[in-house]
């Protein structure tokens, strides 16, 4: 088919992308926007090999799983890939990907695949306690804030991200008005001129607390202290400060922080266990299923109370803290410095003192402690980025053989490949559940258990 030529389609299923997929003369097309069980008119727009995008022109007939998208610029923005989609079927679309994976790339007879129910959220809206807004100019010149269009850096206006919480929208005027006030300028990425870059908004949703972080091109802000008067007149503002970002990329956060009101952080709950956040800590953005998400990797690894738990990839200490509750002794893993160190403010903060946590990569760590110090472990448990575990990592596990390694991933893919090498080296999987993390869109985690073939359990 020529590029510009329309075609009827069906759509059978969904990729990673959010794109629908759908077969025609045994030619595979991804088309966005499109939902399974849509039939489509579609335009091809690029042609590869083996496949190929095409852009939706016409529903011919909607899907049941079809819904409108509450929010006005769902199409535009990069931020959702499924809000035209009704959320059970988003929940089955999840699943299934978890689920094909493990069995095409995990090599996991689909008989034998124990995989519970995914976790879904009751209110599937206003979930997210972290939200970075880029802060740029209209075609008029006026200061806008939103987020990016997909694969872009062009900003789609957006001051009331259904996603996050209300207090957003009040907070970004205010910050906007602010500016237009002053005649602050936002930063402009190509001239590399400009103040405000981003505006980096946390709340505590046990706590109510605020945080405001400005990301800004220098090491001032003008009149920061009228920012600061307006900005504590919303109910729960607990930390106002300045990350400095000097650098012309696309890294968001600077690492410098100026504190302009407060101690450099707010804190939250998950489950008992109290945190402590600062603007550049990693905290999971969603802590209603955070919390089912710990819970599940917690009740998967079994502990009984006197266990050795190394925890990988431990980021500030959030499973870790999580499993010290039922473990003799934890041991946390992380790369990031500043993770470590909140990671032990955090275990202090709650009087937990079976927690150990060690700086280092861990396909270093691990196993230069299991050659050198001979360190045993009961249940190892790993939430990698999404590249999955270093081979080092998996190589070690095997020959340190815990009885139970609890995988946490948010790549469905890498798991499944991970699953198949471990698998491979004795260990079973023996139960797999998903978590909805995130709503509207294709993201999901997952939480395994492998347990020891000569466990019997």
């Amino acid at each position: 088919m020529e590029k510009n030529e329309e075609f009827n389609l069906t759509i059978e299923d969904m990729g990673k992308d959010g794109a629908g997929i759908g077969r025609k003369n045994d030619f595979v097309w991804f088309v966005k926007d499109a939902v399974v069980g849509d039939v489509i008119t579609a335009k091809v727009m690029k042609v590869q090999k083996n496949y190929g995008f095409a852009r939706l022109m016409k529903i011919i007939t909607p899907s049941k799983y079809r819904t409108e998208a509450k929010c006005p610029v769902a199409k535009q923005c990069g931020g959702c890939q499924l809000q035209m989609m009704d959320y059970h079927a988003q929940l089955r679309v999840k699943e299934n990907e978890v689920r094909n994976a493990l069995i095409r790339i995990g090599g996991i007879p689909e008989e034998e695949l124990n995989m519970k129910p995914i976790l879904g959220m009751e209110e599937p809206w206003r979930y997210r306690n972290k939200a970075q807004y880029p802060i740029g100019t209209d075609r008029d010149g006026r200061v806008i804030a939103g987020f990016y269009a997909a694969r872009s850096h062009r900003i789609v206006e957006c001051d009331d991200c259904l996603l996050g919480v209300k207090e957003n929208q009040k907070i970004l005027n205010l910050i906007i008005g602010f500016m237009e006030d002053y005649h602050i300028r936002p930063y402009d990425e190509l001239t590399h001129k400009g103040l405000v870059r981003h505006v980096l908004i946390r709340k505590g949703f046990k706590t109510g607390e605020l945080m405001v972080c400005l990301v800004v091109n220098g090491k001032a802000l003008p009149h920061s202290e009228e920012l600061v008067r307006q900005l504590l007149l919303i109910p729960g503002m607990t930390s106002i400060s300045l990350s400095v970002n000097t650098r012309t990329d696309n890294v968001i956060m600077g690492t410098e922080i100026i504190n302009l009101y407060g101690d450099g952080g707010i804190t939250d709950y998950i489950g008992e266990i109290k945190y402590r956040i600062s603007p550049l800590s990693f905290f999971q953005v969603n802590p209603v299923q955070t919390e089912k998400l710990y819970g599940t990797a917690l009740s998967y690894a079994n502990l009984k109370g006197k266990e050795t738990v190394w925890d990988l990839y431990c980021g500030i200490g959030t499973i870790s803290l999580f499993l010290a509750q039922k473990a003799g002794k934890v041991c946390g893993v992380e790369i990031i410095p500043d993770a470590i160190r909140d990671a032990k403010e955090n275990a202090a903060l709650n009087g937990i003192e079976n927690a150990d946590f060690f700086v280092g990569k861990a396909e270093e760590v691990l196993p230069e402690k299991y050659e050198k110090e001979n360190i045993s472990a009961d249940v190892i448990v790993v939430d990698p980025p999404r590249k999955g575990c270093d081979q080092a990592v998996l190589d070690t596990m095997l020959k340190m053989k815990p009885k139970t390694i609890v995988y946490v991933s948010c790549n469905p893919s890498t798991l499944a490949r991970d699953v198949k090498i471990l698998t491979e080296g004795g260990y079973r999987l023996r139960k797999v559940r998903c978590c909805d993390m995130f709503p509207m869109s294709m993201h999901v985690e997952t939480v395994a258990a492998l347990v020891k073939n000569d466990t019997g359990s």
